[in-house]
């Protein structure tokens, strides 16, 4: 199963199909993705379930349905703990960007978090859970495939928000200041908290 969002509701792709509740099911094969879209968008539809049989097959043929953005993010942590987070969109969020040309993930992912945060000194620990989401560019639907990577920094110097991108702030948060920045963020943000 996988979860992609479209703002903070989930289209899950499954191999089950079940009862109508709170959510629809449609069968992937043959789903209008942006009509299941603006319907999650304008209606008080909590959930859209997408159904295929084979579950290797899931989410390979859910990425064929509209273009992929690549990124590559960072959930940072500093010597005491803390994680690093950006405010963006007046939302908070992790540091993360797309991928350049000729460019591994693991390096778009440090590179990202350097030029939005000004944090240097990065190593990745270990990968994290990949996450998905669908936006609008130019009057197109896309999905944010993000690579995210738990990292750690002995970085101490002053942190740059990255405002030509729409960041206004960047904060070393604790784990009471993230519970209440996970108040105003984004569903896949929260489950990589």
């Amino acid at each position: 199963m996988y979860k992609v969002f479209v703002n903070d509701k989930p289209i899950v792709l499954t191999t089950l199909k079940e009862d109508e509740t709170y959510f629809k099911n449609y069968k992937l094969k043959k789903v209008n993705l942006s009509k299941v879209i603006r319907k999650l968008n304008n209606t008080s539809l909590k959930e859209v379930r997408l159904i295929h049989k084979n579950e290797k097959k899931l989410l390979k043929k859910f990425l064929k349905k509209l273009p992929n953005v690549i990124a590559g993010g960072g959930k940072v942590y500093n010597k005491k703990g803390k994680v690093l987070f950006i405010y963006r969109n007046d939302k908070w969020d992790l540091p993360k960007g797309k991928v350049e040309a000729d460019e591994n993930i693991q390096t778009t992912a440090i590179r990202e978090v350097e030029e939005e945060t000004g944090v240097t000194g990065l190593k990745i620990v270990k990968p994290l859970e990949t996450t998905y989401h669908i936006f609008k560019r130019n009057g197109r639907y896309k999905i944010k495939v993000t690579y995210w990577f738990e990292m750690k920094t002995k970085f101490s110097g002053e942190l740059y928000p990255q405002e030509e991108e729409g960041i206004t702030k960047v904060k070393w948060l604790n784990e009471v200041e993230i519970t209440k920045a996970l108040n105003n963020s984004y569903a896949n943000i929260k489950r990589l908290i």
